[in-house]
């Protein structure tokens, strides 16, 4: 039983018309979505893991690549080739630089979404845009500067790129940033 029928005496709860949840938002002050203490938090460990995940079956599919290359190809943006000779230290240096470039991605959307309110009305579309837009800035601006190479354009990764961006990058960073 809903916390706005408790309230109800009972001789009057026949007489109450059934309570929606807006109704139940209205009357107990609640608000109608729910809200995260810590949205740059919950965004980034959504964000992080949804892309991290996406990787690792993907190539484990086409590829069979077991998850530490997946980590370790990550961490050679910053070591290079040798991230591969170094086992779990340069994995686990993969995943803290996955989820902090989750996390620089959600916290810049949720910075901009503060100044710009109607970033956060429009949830879906500007977050698939968004989604789009850390693709390409990941793929040719952050990874050219990198330590590794990239490798030559293979239409199936880079549609599954624009996909995990759009859906698992863009609409969460969004969704947690919006009103």
């Amino acid at each position: 039983m809903s916390l706005a029928l408790t309230l109800i005496p009972l001789p009057f709860r026949a007489l109450t018309p059934p309570l929606g949840l807006a109704d139940i938002c209205y009357r107990t002050g609640m608000a109608s979505r729910p809200r995260y203490s810590h949205p740059i938090l919950f965004g980034t460990l959504v964000v992080g893991t949804l892309d991290l995940f996406d990787a690792v079956v993907f190539f484990r599919i086409r590829n069979g690549v077991p998850p530490l290359r997946i980590f370790q190809s990550i961490a050679a943006g910053l070591l290079g080739r040798s991230s591969s000779q170094m086992g779990w230290h340069s994995g686990g240096l993969g995943i803290l630089l996955h989820y902090f470039i989750a996390f620089l991605i959600v916290s810049i959307f949720y910075a901009v979404s503060r100044g710009v309110p109607a970033l956060r009305r429009n949830t879906l579309v500007v977050g698939m845009l968004y989604g789009v837009a850390a693709y390409v800035v990941m793929n040719y601006v952050v990874l050219p500067l990198s330590a590794t190479t990239r490798g030559p354009f293979v239409l199936p990764v880079f549609i599954n790129g624009i996909l995990i961006h759009t859906f698992g990058v863009g609409l969460p960073s969004a969704w947690f940033a919006r009103d």
